[in-house]
């Protein structure tokens, strides 16, 4: 019995052991495996969220680091290459970039409504989500696949449509700007405008936000049209003398006062007026309008909000008062364009306006032409 009873409780022992050792084995495996898998999504990235070098925002499954300031580039679909792939993650948000909310909820998509880069919407006939991987007039997302891509929600929610502004407050993002005149003149700084609206606060900021956006359209339309797509900062023909009969003169000689800046200003007493408006002395140093981007800004935000021209209203209070964009053309230039003049001229301007409503998603309104 005692030898039979021996081999048995030697065989229990080594069993016992058998299994406290594959136990502790699978102990040390375990916390392991759950680590490697439970990587937590970032906030989902959106397009109207200015990211800094190290902010991180989840795309499509993925987390993904930025190199440097951007905004508006989608990960993994830019030229810039700023966005760093830090791999697939699981889950809502866990800190990051931007974003917000935690549905996943996004609006409908609307066939023909305007949608600027990172908008994204639900396409009803199949129930998926898409984003704008470029800019487009409500192209069908599951026909254009150039413009839209299928969309993972990673627990982020909220907006999309056409819509946007920037952090400043001002109702055009850095990345529309940028949309809106893609060949300019690095002088032309976004900074440099957000800078000069700080002198203005009446500038887009008065009335409903399509009011806002509208007066911001007309601007900068008429700006496009003034600068050929903000690529001139002076007038090509400098030739002329706007040098007018004043008890100030043209201290800084009689053929300097041709035009400059986002609105090309000209003539002396426009430089004098404008220079005392915003404390610099552009009449005896009217290249200043020239040199430096936040002043070149403001002599164009001068003139839009205090004159008339050879029209009846300032271009700020015709858009703000429902009058229409043809208003804003009156007050610039309308003795030339105007009433039959060179519509051609006038015509271009108000293609522009209809461009840049459309990069913004506003109507554009009444009363285009003047």
């Amino acid at each position: 019995m005692t030898l039979t009873h021996r081999p048995r409780s030697t065989r229990l022992l080594a069993l016992l052991a058998v299994l406290a050792s594959m136990l502790g084995l699978a102990l040390v495996a375990l916390p392991a495996t759950q680590a490697h898998a439970s990587t937590a999504c970032a906030a989902p990235w959106s397009s109207t969220v200015a990211y800094t070098g190290g902010q991180t925002a989840s795309y499509n499954g993925d987390n993904w680091s930025a190199k440097w300031w951007t905004q508006g580039d989608v990960p993994g679909n830019n030229a810039q290459d700023v966005w760093v792939d830090q791999g697939a993650c699981t889950g809502g948000s866990g800190g990051g970039g931007g974003g917000g909310g935690s549905s996943c909820s996004y609006p409908a998509w609307v066939a023909g409504q305007y949608y600027n880069v990172g908008a994204i919407v639900t396409y009803t006939p199949n129930g998926n989500l898409y984003i704008a991987t470029n800019a487009n007039p409500g192209y069908d997302p599951t026909i254009s696949t150039w413009y839209w891509s299928p969309y993972t929600c990673t627990g982020g929610g909220g907006g999309g449509g056409g819509g946007g502004g920037g952090s400043n407050g001002f109702v055009v993002s850095e990345a529309q700007f940028d949309q809106i005149f893609p060949n300019r003149n690095s002088f032309y700084t976004y900074s440099g405008l957000v800078s000069a609206i700080s002198a203005f606060p009446g500038f887009a900021t008065t009335g409903s936000t399509a009011t806002q956006q509208q007066e911001a359209a007309a601007f900068l339309a008429n700006v496009d049209h003034e600068t050929g797509g903000l690529v001139y900062i002076r007038e090509i023909d400098q030739s002329g003398n706007y040098c007018a009969s004043e008890s100030y003169g043209c201290p800084a000689g009689s053929n300097q006062y041709y035009g400059r800046g986002p609105l090309q200003i000209s003539w002396n007493f426009n430089y004098y007026a404008a220079g005392n408006a915003i404390g610099v002395d552009l009449l005896d140093n009217p290249d200043l309008a020239a040199t430096d981007s936040a002043t070149s800004w403001k002599t164009a935000l001068w003139y839009w909000m205090t004159q008339n021209g050879p029209g009846t209203m300032t271009a700020h209070n015709a858009m703000v008062n429902g009058a229409g964009f043809g208003q804003t053309i009156w007050a610039i230039n309308g003795s030339i364009e105007c009433n039959g003049g060179n519509t051609a001229e006038m015509q271009d301007r108000v293609n522009d306006y209809e461009s840049i409503t459309g990069v913004l998603g506003v109507s554009p309104g009444g009363n285009l032409t003047c």
